[in-house]
């Protein structure tokens, strides 16, 4: 025994002086030492001219960071003076190095986790916290930790649970909380979910510890049984709980709307608010419940038969707190409504053909909505826009060339612009309400980006397969790109559906490209911000149009004469992942090489709100699955591939990854593999992923 160890002992010092040079010969290859001299000297190679501002005073005064220094700027005075302990205002509390929410962003409340949900809500009068615990709710008293319980049906043998969500509804309906406290603290609003139908998934976690440990998770797949949702209140005064009637008393099956409940909230005048859509998602109803008798109306109803309808649109109540403004896309381009909470439209607020953004500030005062739209010369390039609250006298406000992130002063007369574009770093600058420039506040320095020779990222249009639309995609050179040689190319891709592969923020060169690649990402007719119609394109047809879309993408650069039309790899991750693997499949005489993370290889094995909005069901038409289904072309591959999944992936399932390898050795397909143990939904390692492709393509 003791021999035998010692021979297991050396074999295993041989293999691994063998085996770690190979996981290292990115550093033998040429081109690492340029490469990685220029990605530490990339970091900082543009001097962005973005600032990040602080408020104060309600609007007449702002701070902001600039050249290791805290300004505070004083807009009427239009001077910037430098905030120092000394020179501090009184009363005012230092702000320098605080984080603030991006310019024109709403701050997110923290998160409890991904697909999960807080497990205590204080009342908004701080008497009471309402608590999960043990698949029931309790309510504590927060003088004297007195506490009772609200729920007791709740319970590991009845799989039913309160006060908390099923992991779906986190992941796709992004619920972060399942209990809702009413404004005068006198009503708590929480989920009751009963999983008995819904099959479980086992993890296995922990397994490079000597012992693993098994995670359980009632995920509802495509096709299968949901979980039954309900909404109740629960009256603090009374002590007793109304189920709210989510579903107009009509039974909990795929047509009726309901079988969806989520984005609860409750109005100022003590009404329960909810969304609620049908199992295809093709409907969506904003509801207002009484809290004494559970009893439901609708206020809006939003629906496209062709597709599926947006199911958390945005809105913003007025300060009446009756009124509303509300997103929808019932024209095929989203617009704002104005509403009455008792469910009467007022009037429609802009009637574009081009999508409208976001709501960046309303002036109710002087009866005016500012928001950003993509009016601008692309439908990357958002724009700001103000109309009236009479929906009259529509007006861009900012220069349709730029692309404009907009933060407006809380007095709403004034706002700061971020503009920029893909290969125009971001200025910063200070307007008046009317898009009058007050003051130039930042620009960019490009200096050390030129002395290093980089080049700037290229946006260029190209049909896409159905050779009528137009698409954008953005192509990377490396320092030194010279046009009598031939490169080759690697494609980043996501291309999931409303997401995009162009940009007009202001983008460096990748850094890959310093290995001698061009590096390109296109968009798809996937992509955001071009309308309801143009999406509809993929409706029924993920794992198509898309991927013939990046495999147009592909041949409009490999026109040119510096791209190798031989040598095209393409890698992603999740969606990213799946959308690798079928260009690679698919496309053999296009793609010569994929890396792919954490994909999802059939959309059987994902989640039901998600691919069912996208695919309809399984058992109404199989064949829409399997045309997506990575696992169809498994015996066409011939290129090179790369594999990677984590083995406690809780979102895209380990099963997939697993049944890919399984297709492909029964296909006898040669492949590469790679896990990350104990990870969850991650990616191979970047320099890991070069070796592959350098060795593959180079």
């Amino acid at each position: 025994m003791i021999v035998a160890q010692r021979w297991v002992l050396l074999l295993a010092f041989g293999w691994a002086v063998f085996l770690c040079p190979a996981q290292d010969r990115l550093k033998l290859m040429p081109g690492y030492d340029r490469y990685q001299k220029m990605s530490k000297e990339m970091g900082d190679a543009v001097k962005s001219g973005a600032l990040s501002v602080t408020w104060k005073d309600g609007g007449k005064t702002f701070e902001y960071q600039k050249d290791g220094k805290r300004l505070s700027y004083d807009i009427a005075a239009r001077v910037a003076t430098e905030v120092t302990p000394e020179s501090g205002r009184s009363g005012a509390p230092s702000t320098a190095g605080a984080a603030s929410a991006p310019p024109g962003r709403r701050r997110r409340p923290p998160s409890p986790g991904r697909a999960k949900q807080f497990t205590s809500v204080m009342s908004p009068d701080e008497k009471y916290k309402a608590v999960y615990r043990d698949r029931n709710v309790w309510l504590v008293e927060t003088e004297g930790e007195k506490e009772s319980a609200v729920t007791v049906d709740g319970s590991e043998r009845t799989r039913v649970k309160n006060g908390t969500a099923t992991w779906v509804y986190g992941e796709e309906l992004a619920q972060s909380t399942a209990m809702w406290w009413s404004s005068n603290s006198q009503q708590l609003a929480f989920y009751r979910f009963d999983e008995s139908q819904v099959p479980d998934y086992y993890l296995a976690l922990n397994q490079t510890n000597i012992q693993d440990t098994l995670h359980t998770e009632a995920y509802a797949k495509t096709g299968c049984t949901n979980p039954v949702v309900d909404l109740l209140i629960y009256n603090v005064r009374t002590k007793s709980t109304v189920r709210v009637d989510v579903r107009d008393g009509l039974p909990f099956d795929n047509a009726v709307v309901g079988y969806y409940v989520y984005g609860v909230s409750w109005t100022a005048d003590g009404q329960l608010l909810f969304h609620r859509t049908d199992r295809l998602q093709k409907i969506m109803e904003l509801c207002a419940a009484d809290p004494e008798t559970g009893k439901c109306r609708v206020v809006v109803r939003e629906e496209w038969p062709a597709s599926w309808v947006e199911n958390s649109p945005e809105m913003r109540f007025l300060k009446d707190k009756r009124r509303f403004i509300w997103a929808s896309e019932r024209t095929g381009w989203k617009n704002y409504y104005l509403y009455d909470l008792d469910g009467t439209l007022l009037m429609p607020l802009t009637k574009h053909a081009f999508e409208v953004e976001e709501i960046t500030f309303v002036d109710e005062e002087a009866g005016r909505l500012f928001y950003t739209a993509r009016s601008g010369e692309n439908p990357m390039k958002l724009q700001l826009h103000v109309v009236s609250l009479d929906g009259q006298s529509d007006t861009r406000l900012t220069d349709p060339a730029l692309h404009h992130r907009i933060d407006f002063a809380p007095d709403g007369r004034h706002f700061i612009d971020i503009a920029q574009t893909h290969e125009l770093p971001a200025v910063t600058r200070l307007f008046d309400s009317k898009g009058n420039l007050v003051a130039e506040l930042a620009t960019p320095d490009l200096t050390k980006f030129k002395k290093l020779g980089l080049k700037t990222v290229e946006l260029f249009t190209f049909k896409a397969a159905d050779g009528q639309t137009d698409l954008y995609g953005m192509l990377h050179f490396p320092s030194g790109f010279q046009t009598h040689k031939k490169y080759p190319l690697l494609v980043s891709v996501y291309a999931g559906p409303a997401t995009a592969g162009a940009r007009e923020t202001f983008t460096m060169p990748d850094s890959l490209t310093e290995l001698g690649f061009l590096v390109a990402s296109f968009d798809s007719r996937s992509a955001n911000g071009r309308g309801k119609r143009f999406l509809d394109a993929i409706y029924q047809n993920l794992g198509k149009v898309e991927i013939d879309d990046q495999a147009a993408g592909v041949r409009a650069l490999t026109c040119r004469r510096y791209v190798d039309p031989k040598r095209v790899g393409i890698y992603g991750t999740s969606y990213g992942g799946t959308a690798s693997l079928l260009c690679l499949l698919r496309y053999p005489e296009v793609f010569q090489a994929a890396c792919s993370c954490s994909p999802v290889t059939d959309f059987r094995n994902y989640d039901t709100i998600y691919t069912e909005r996208y695919l309809g069901l399984p058992q109404a038409d199989p064949a829409v699955y399997d045309a997506v289904s990575v696992l169809t072309y498994a015996d066409k591959l011939k290129g090179r591939l790369m594999l990677y999944y984590g083995t406690a992936d809780d979102n895209v399932h380990p099963s997939n990854a697993l049944q890919l390898v399984r297709a492909l050795q029964r296909a006898g397909k040669s492949f590469e593999l790679q896990v990350g143990p104990d990870a969850g939904h991650t990616s191979l390692n970047r320099d890991r992923m070069m070796e592959f492709f350098l060795e593959a393509l180079k």
